[in-house]
């Protein structure tokens, strides 16, 4: 993919379901809350990210171009 992303995860939608760490357990954390956060919030395009952010079943990864923010997913419209 080649590129940088900026990954963020809006917590006041987040659930706890840890999909996002089971299917990106490098990228994604689940906190004492029980709510995700990425590890690092900028970091190289990964397929697996995105997998876990298309997984997300409240859909509350967000996935940017740094810089631009130019979304990655979700998609605009």
């Amino acid at each position: 993919m080649g590129d940088r992303w900026r990954v963020e995860v809006d917590r006041s939608l987040c659930i706890g379901s840890a999909q996002c760490t089971h299917l990106a357990p490098d990228a994604f954390h689940l906190d004492s809350a029980m709510q995700s956060h990425p590890a690092e919030p900028e970091t190289d395009a990964n397929e697996r990210i995105l997998k876990a952010a298309e997984g997300c079943p409240v859909e509350a990864i967000a996935i940017s171009l740094p810089g631009s923010g130019e979304p990655v997913f979700p998609p605009e419209e």
